[in-house]
């Protein structure tokens, strides 16, 4: 089933949104197609992005961020230590698949994304993942939230220089693989969560290159970028210039992050009612976006919503942030409504938030 996204802005007038889908994908490079669902919003792990290893280096056993890779200490010396607990969350709201004319050339690592300055640095020394050209390996991104949509995997064209910034001059036309709405394997909201394909990697590639992945909604406009330090020199997936996560369980959610959601009843009427929830962070760390899921009583819809972007499979409901009440620091609440019909206020479903 196609899941349906809303973002609406008033409280009691119904907006139906139409679901934009890509008709198209390029017809160069591999493509795979998985088939069903994809469900994520993370980064690439396999080969690992800079954050997602810069997140590890710098994970310790009390939750806090003390990077050891010179390249992941002055990325938190530039941005703070609020992007390595939001490792998953390089994104674009307005992206909308652009790539080339959008990212600016020297923030593709960003993607234009401001939080994650500091890993667009141009430099030999990010945490790096060994590869042999031309291989088949098994690729995996990580799905910390439900939404389907494409990835396109693009390389670094030959005579790349990792000390300069990196430009899309710098990277090969066509994606060397595209892929269709793979599936996912665990529980999201997790690090072990992922979506998994295999593919080829590109051949006659030797020395040091970026894997750059783009990953692009077909829900919305949100779209994710990238960038994965690798070397082709017959590796077969090694990682080396990043220290073991410290004791830290990169399987729990993010150290430090956590946050609450609570519901109140706004009003109600013969056959509907008015609901409004708080989010709040209630970790020791600022967050750059969350995330609420619950599960609508049998019989009910929300027919508008307002301060959040929502996106529903069945009676299955996720809202994210908007833009402008995404961020916020420990103990700081920002809110969301909306107006469903129902034969009474939705009190009892369960609310999980997320990091996201």
């Amino acid at each position: 089933m196609i899941r349906r996204p809303m973002a609406l802005s008033r409280p009691r007038a119904l907006l139906l949104t139409v679901l934009a889908l890509l008709t198209t994908l390029p017809a160069l490079g591999l493509v795979v197609s998985a088939g069903g669902d994809a469900e994520a919003h993370g980064t690439p792990m396999k080969p690992a992005s800079r954050t997602f290893l810069c997140w590890q280096d710098g994970l310790t056993d009390t939750g806090e961020i003390k990077p050891v890779n010179p390249a992941c200490k002055a990325a938190a010396q530039q941005s703070g230590t609020t992007p390595f607990y939001n490792w998953f969350s390089v994104l674009r709201s307005d992206g909308a698949g652009r790539t080339r004319g959008f990212v600016p050339d020297g923030e593709l690592c960003s993607g234009g994304n401001t939080n994650f300055t500091g890993f667009d640095a141009a430099r030999d020394d990010w945490p790096l993942t060994h590869l042999t050209s031309g291989a088949t390996i098994d690729f995996s991104y990580n799905a910390w939230a439900a939404h389907p949509g494409w990835f396109k995997v693009f390389v670094t064209k030959d005579g790349f220089d990792p000390a300069a910034p990196l430009t899309w001059d710098d990277v090969e036309d066509a994606p060397f693989l595209t892929v269709d709405h793979p599936p996912l394997n665990g529980t999201p909201g997790t690090v072990e969560a992922n979506y998994s394909w295999t593919g080829a990697l590109p051949a006659n590639k030797s020395g040091r290159h970026i894997i750059y992945m783009v990953w692009q909604r077909s829900d919305s406009q949100e779209t994710f970028y990238s960038c994965s330090d690798v070397v082709f020199d017959g590796g077969n997936g090694e990682v080396t210039g990043v220290k073991d996560p410290g004791g830290g369980d990169p399987g729990e959610p993010v150290p430090g992050g956590q946050c609450s959601a609570t519901r109140t009843t706004a009003g109600s009427w013969g056959n509907g009612y008015q609901s409004q929830v708080t989010v709040t962070n209630t970790g020791t760390v600022p967050m750059l976006g969350w995330m609420v899921d619950w599960n609508l009583p049998a019989g009910h819809r929300i027919d508008s919503l307002w301060n959040g972007s929502m996106t529903a499979q069945g009676q299955a409901v996720m809202v994210h942030n908007v833009g402008h009440n995404g961020s916020l620091a420990p103990g700081q609440s920002a809110s969301f409504g909306y107006v469903a019909t129902g034969s009474a206020p939705d009190t009892a479903s369960a609310l999980t938030c997320r990091l996201g």
